[in-house]
Formats: C-alpha cells, structure tokens, sequence
C-alpha cells in the first residue's frame, strides 16, 4: 500500500524545490511524477516557483469544489500510470481534499507527498495542514535556520517591510507588498513585542 506523506517546514525551507527535485527524481527513471496545487495559491500562476529562480508548471491546479480522488482516477484513465503524486502549498487544501488524497495513497496505491506549512503568520494551522497531522502516514520536518542562526520554526509576515500580527490568515508571498520569514521562536516574540 502506498502511503500519504507530509513535510512541512517553515518558509524558506526548500518545499518548492524539494518537489521538482522529488519529481525529476522520478521522470529520471522513466516514471510518471504529477503535481497539484490548490488554484488559490497565485504564485507562479500555474507554476511551482522556487526561490532558487526555478519553476515547473503543474498538472493539477485544485479549486474547492474538486474533487482530487477522480481528478487522478480520470487522469490515469484518460492518459497514463501514476507513480507518484506530488503536492505543493498543501496547507491551502480543505480537509476533505486531504481526505480524498488519502484514498489516493490506499485506493490507487500511489504514494501522495505533500509539502507545505504547519501554522501560518499567527502560529495558527492551516485546515490542510492541520488534517495531515492527523491522517497522514508518515510526517517529516524540513527544517532551516532563522536570521539569528537558530532554528526556524515559525513564519513571520512583512507588510511593506514591517512584520505584522493581523490580517487574513491568506496572503500570497511576493503580493501587495507581502514578504514572508522563516523565524525561530525567541525572535518571532521579539518582533511581537513580548
């Protein structure tokens, strides 16, 4: 039985890049890697985009009333073998998509991996997120350092350059002057003022 994986880390981490790496790894040995992410993610429009300066377009892009258990059943019907599902921003899913990429792993013994954030700027969860803590198989941290050196945990928005603890759990990095940082715990407080 294949399985449903989750790595998350904070921003910066290497998520985006981990996937193409991830799916070349597959193309490189004649297998078939596709890549979904959910349609409000704007970034990179139909694209992954990585900080590195590299992107690869995506096969899937999920809106709310999809369903991602037939989106591949169809796929895989209508053009080929999936080896392996790959999924980027996952935190942007609703739980019952997570669900249905569940049934992904179990029904069509595909193995889904999903990358995306654990909490967002207010160090709440994300409805994905928060359902793959819960379902998925296997759970992996990918982790990278604060500006401090330490270990960056937690994600810190800037607004215009400032770091801000209100507004929409939502808000696309590189949109309306929003900038996101990868921060360890002690300096996500400093910059809160506590």
């Amino acid at each position: 039985m294949a399985k449903l994986y989750f790595r998350y880390g904070a921003m910066n981490c290497g998520k985006s890049t981990a996937i193409m790496q991830v799916g070349y790894n597959y193309y490189e040995r004649g297998m078939n890697a596709v890549i979904m992410k959910p349609m409000v993610d704007t970034k990179g429009d139909n694209k992954v985009v990585s900080r590195l300066g590299i992107d690869k377009p995506v096969d899937f892009l999920v809106g709310n009333d999809d369903d991602v258990f037939e989106m591949i059943d169809l796929y895989q019907k209508e053009n080929k073998k999936i080896d392996c599902l790959l999924v980027d921003e996952v935190q942007f899913f609703r739980s019952y998509h997570i669900d249905q990429m569940l049934k992904v792993a179990v029904t069509l013994n595909i193995p889904v991996i999903c990358y995306g954030l654990r909490t967002d700027f207010l160090m709440n969860g994300f409805e994905g997120s928060q359902r793959l803590l819960l379902i998925a198989h296997t759970i992996e941290e990918l982790k990278t350092i604060c500006t401090c050196g330490r270990k960056a945990t937690l994600n810190g928005r800037k607004v215009n350059g400032k770091y801000v603890f209100e507004g929409e759990q939502v808000a696309i990095d590189g949109e309306n002057h929003v900038e996101y940082q990868s921060l360890c715990t002690s300096c996500y407080f400093e910059y809160r003022g506590e």
